[in-house]
C-alpha cells in the first residue's frame, strides 16, 4: 500500500496537444516521458523520487494502452540493468531511483551500458537527494555521470524546464548513443506549474516488436576487444556528437543582459535560488530578469568550452555557482580559462561554502560576498557593507537553548518494541556489537535506544558484522529490514553468513512492506495485489539458502515474546546464523487503511470500537523507565497541581493510536501498573448501552458512599 495516490491525478496523463497541464513535478516528468514514445520504464524507490514510482503504477491502465512496459525493480541495479533493451533496439527506456544511493547500487550496470553505448534513448532519473533533508550520505551524481561518460542534465525547477529535459534527454541519448542521466532535485520533484502538453506517443518500436525480431550486434557487447574500442569512441564520436546537439538546440540559457563586467554560472537547478538571492539584493524583478548575465547550466555535463568562455568574453570576473563538494564544474572552467590565458577571475567555492546545501542565506551571502568584491556599484550602500554578512549562528549557543530533537519512530510503530526488547536483554545479557541497516529501525541508533555501531548500504546489516564472526564469548546481532533483506540481504548477508558459518545473530524486520520509502509492496507483503505477486513468507527463503535455526514473531508489540527468542538465540547451542522474523504491520500504512474504513463505518451507523491508552496519575511514581524504554512520541510527562508531588507523571496524549506497546514495555520490564486501557464502542448495541448505565450508576453509588465515610470521619475526628 503506497504512502499516496494518484489515482486522480494520473487523469491529467491523458491530457492532448494544446491543453494546459497543472500539477506537481513528478507528475510532470511521467507525461513527459508518455509524450516521448518511451517503450518501458523500471525503476526503485526512494525519496524523493519514490512518488514517480507511486504514479507510474497508479497510471498502469494508460501505461498497457500505449504498450508501454512498467515494472517496479528489486534493487537499482535490476531497474538500471533493464536499459539493456535499448542497447540494440530502437526503444526509448526511462529508469529511475534515490540518488547517489541508487547509482551506487547501479554503478557496475550502468558502466557497462556507457561503454557500450545505446541505440533507442535511455534516461536515468535520478532523485538528487543533496542538502539538509537528505537522509543519506553528502554525494554528488556529477561523479557518476563523468566516470562513466554519461550526460548530465539539471533542468532549471520549473515544469516547462523540467518537460522539455525529459524530451531533449531522448534525443540527446539517440543522438550520441550514450545514456543520459537527469537530475531531478528534491524542490523540483515537488515544485507546482503549468505547461502546454503534446499528444502521448506510443513507442514505434515495443519491447514484444523486439522479442519477436530479435538483434544482435558485438560491438555493443563489453568484451575485447570491442570494450577497447568503446574509450575511442566515446571521445572520437559520442563526445561531438552530444557537445553538437547541446548547442544546436540551445540547451544551456543565457539571461540578462550580453555586457556586463561581472557573469554568474550556475547549475541549472540552482536557478531559482539564485534569482531569489538577486530579488533581495535588488538585481532582479519578480518577473525574474536579472541586471546580471547568467548562463544557465542544464547540462551539467558535459560542459562546452566555447560557450563558456563566449559568455566570459569581456567580463572581469565570473562565479561559479555549484552546490556541493567536489567543484568539478569550477576546476573544469578554470582549467579553459588557464588554457586560453584568458584575464577574467573565476570565483566559486571562496564566496560560497565548500560543502553543505546552498539554503536562500547561504545563497544571499554568496552573491553580496562575491559582488562586494568584484561589482561594488551594482550593491546598494547597504548591501556593500562589509558588515552586512549574517553572522554565523554559535552550534554551542543553540544546542543550549534549542532542545535537541532527534528523529525516531513513529507512533505505534511495531519496530520500537524490538528494540526495548533487546534493551531488557542487554541489562541481562551485557551489551553486544549491533550492525544496523537501512531503514526506519536506523533510529534504534538514536535515544532512547542508542543501539546500533554501524550502518554500510541498504541490505548490507548482517554482511556487515560478518568480520564479527569469531570464537568469542558473545553473539552479533545485525538488524535488517524487509525491504533491505529482498533488496540485497537474502544474498549478500543471510547467504553469505550460511557459507561462512556465522554464529551471529540476525534480526530481520518484517513491517508488510518497504515502508521507509512510502510503503509500496514487496514480496513478502501480505496485501493481494493484482499486478505482482506478493505473500512469498521470509523465513521459506531463508530456509531456502539453508539456515535451519528461525524464530519468528508474529506481534512484535509482544515485548516479553521478543525478550525471551532473542536471549534464545544469543545463548542457543545450535551453531550457523541465528534468524529472527519480527513481523507486525507498519501502524503509518495500517492508519492510512483503516482510517477511511472506521470513518465509513461510522458513517453507517455500525459499530466500531476504538482502543486508547492512559496513565493513572495517583500510582505512576515518576519513574519515567516505560518513556526510556519506548520513546513513543505520544508518551510524554505531566505535571501535577498536587503541592506534594514535584516530579511530573507519565501521560499518554491524544495521538495515541492504542497499539499497546507502553503497557506491554511495563510489563516485561516488571515496571508498575499504572497504564489503562479503555474500549470507546462507537454506535453501541442496546444492551451495551444499558451495562453502561448500570456501572455509571453503581459507580456512583460507590463514590457517593466514599464522600459520606470521608464527611462522617472527618466530623468524628472533629
Amino acid at each position: 500500500m503506497a504512502e499516496r495516490s494518484f489515482a486522480k491525478e494520473v487523469e491529467k496523463l491523458r491530457l492532448t496537444a494544446g491543453e494546459e497541464f497543472a500539477g506537481e513535478g513528478i507528475l510532470a516528468v511521467t507525461k513527459a516521458l508518455l509524450q516521448s514514445g518511451v517503450g518501458y520504464v523500471a525503476g526503485y524507490q526512494g525519496a524523493p523520487i519514490s512518488h514517480l514510482m507511486d504514479v507510474l503504477a497508479d497510471a498502469r491502465d494508460i501505461l498497457e494502452e500505449l504498450g508501454i512496459r512498467f515494472e517496479a525493480s528489486a534493487s537499482e541495479a535490476t531497474a538500471a540493468a533493464t536499459l539493456a533493451a535499448s542497447v540494440h533496439y530502437p526503444i526509448r527506456g526511462a529508469v529511475t531511483f534515490k540518488a547517489p544511493v541508487g547509482t551506487n547500487v547501479a554503478s557496475d550496470a550502468l558502466a557497462n551500458l556507457a561503454s557500450g553505448g545505446v541505440t533507442g534513448g535511455a534516461l536515468v532519473i535520478v532523485g538528487e537527494d543533496y542538502g539538509e533533508g537528505s537522509s543519506i550520505m553528502q554525494e554528488r551524481s556529477h561523479a557518476f555521470a563523468m566516470k562513466s561518460q554519461i550526460w548530465l542534465l539539471d533542468p532549471r525547477p520549473n515544469l516547462p524546464s523540467i518537460v522539455e529535459a525529459v524530451e531533449h534527454g531522448f534525443a540527446l541519448s539517440e543522438a550520441s548513443n550514450t545514456p543520459v542521466m537527469l537530475q531531478m532535485r528534491i524542490r523540483a520533484c515537488h515544485v507546482h506549474g503549468r505547461f502546454v502538453a503534446k499528444d502521448n506517443r506510443r513507442p514505434p518500436t515495443t519491447v514484444v516488436d523486439a522479442l519477436e525480431s530479435p538483434r544482435r550486434d558485438t560491438a555493443r557487447i563489453v568484451l575485447p576487444p570491442a570494450s577497447f574500442v568503446h574509450e575511442h569512441e566515446k571521445i572520437d564520436i559520442r563526445w561531438p556528437a552530444a557537445i553538437d546537439y547541446v548547442k544546436r538546440h540551445e540547451l544551456n540559457e543565457l539571461f540578462g543582459p550580453e555586457e556586463s563586467a561581472v557573469g554568474i554560472v550556475l547549475q541549472g537547478g540552482l536557478y531559482n535560488g539564485v534569482i531569489r538571492a538577486l530579488q533581495r539584493l535588488g538585481l532582479a524583478d519578480a518577473a525574474g530578469d536579472s541586471r546580471i548575465p547568467l548562463y544557465v547550466l542544464n547540462v551539467a555535463y558535459p560542459l562546452i568550452e566555447d560557450e563558456f568562455l563566449a559568455f566570459c568574453a569581456g567580463k572581469r570576473a565570473v562565479l561559479v555557482v555549484e552546490e556541493g563538494q567536489p567543484n568539478y564544474i569550477e576546476q573544469a572552467f578554470g582549467a579553459m580559462l588557464h588554457k586560453q590565458a584568458a584575464e577574467t577571475r573565476l570565483a566559486g567555492k571562496d564566496p560560497f561554502p565548500m560543502a553543505g546545501e546552498y539554503t536562500g542565506q547561504v545563497m544571499l551571502d554568496g552573491l553580496r560576498a562575491f559582488l562586494a568584491a568584484q561589482a561594488p556599484d551594482l550593491l546598494s550602500d547597504r548591501d556593500r557593507s562589509p558588515n552586512r554578512a549574517v553572522a554565523p549562528v554559535d552550534d554551542a549557543v543553540l544546542s543550549q537553548n534549542v532542545p535537541v530533537r532527534p528523529a525516531g519512530f513513529c507512533i505505534g510503530c511495531p519496530e520500537r518494541p524490538i528494540f526495548a526488547a533487546m534493551k531488557l536483554v542487554e541489562k541481562d545479557l551485557g551489551p553486544h556489537h549491533v550492525a544496523a541497516d537501512i531503514g526506519c529501525h536506523l533510529f534504534s541508533i538514536l535515544p532512547p535506544f542508542d543501539i546500533g555501531a554501524t550502518t554500510m548500504g541498504y541490505g548490507l546489516g548482517p554482511a556487515s558484522s560478518a568480520a564479527f564472526n569469531g570464537p568469542a564469548k558473545k553473539r552479533s546481532i545485525s538488524v535488517i529490514g524487509d525491504g533491505g533483506f529482498w533488496h540485497n540481504g537474502l544474498a549478500s548477508g543471510i547467504g553469505n553468513a550460511v557459507f561462512n558459518k556465522n554464529d551471529g545473530v540476525i534480526m530481520i524486520v518484517d513491517n508488510y512492506y518497504s515502508a521507509a520509502t512510502g510503503g509500496q509492496d514487496i514480496l513478502s507483503s501480505r496485501a493481494t495485489n493484482q499486478s505482482r505477486s506478493t505473500r512469498h513468507p521470509i523465513e521459506n527463503a531463508v530456509r531456502g539458502v539453508g539456515v535451519t535455526w528461525v524464530r519468528t514473531v508474529d506481534r512484535t508489540y509482544d515485548v516479553n515474546r521478543m525478550k525471551a527468542v532473542l536471549a534464545e538465540a544469543l545463548t542457543t547451542d545450535e551453531p550457523g546464523p541465528k534468524v529472527i522474523v519480527a513481523s507486525s504491520e507498519c501502524m503509518l500504512n495500517r492508519q492510512r487503511r483503516e482510517k477511511p474504513l472506521v470513518a465509513a463505518a461510522l458513517n453507517e451507523g455500525q459499530r466500531v470500537v476504538k482502543q486508547r491508552f492512559g496513565v493513572d496519575e495517583d500510582i505512576c511514581t515518576g519513574d519515567h523507565a516505560c518513556i526510556r524504554l519506548s520513546g513513543c512520541p505520544s508518551l510524554s510527562v505531566k505535571q501535577l497541581d498536587d503541592p506534594l508531588r514535584d516530579d511530573p507523571v507519565a501521560s499518554i496524549d491524544n495521538s495515541c493510536v492504542g497499539c499497546g506497546n507502553c503497557g506491554e514495555v511495563a510489563d516485561a520490564a516488571v515496571l508498575c501498573p499504572s497504564f489503562w486501557r479503555a474500549d470507546i464502542v462507537h454506535n453501541p448495541s442496546r444492551w451495551e448501552r444499558f451495562a453502561a448505565r448500570l456501572r455509571l450508576r453503581v459507580i456512583g453509588w460507590l463514590q457517593e458512599r466514599r464522600a459520606r465515610r470521608r464527611l462522617s470521619f472527618g466530623a468524628e475526628v472533629a
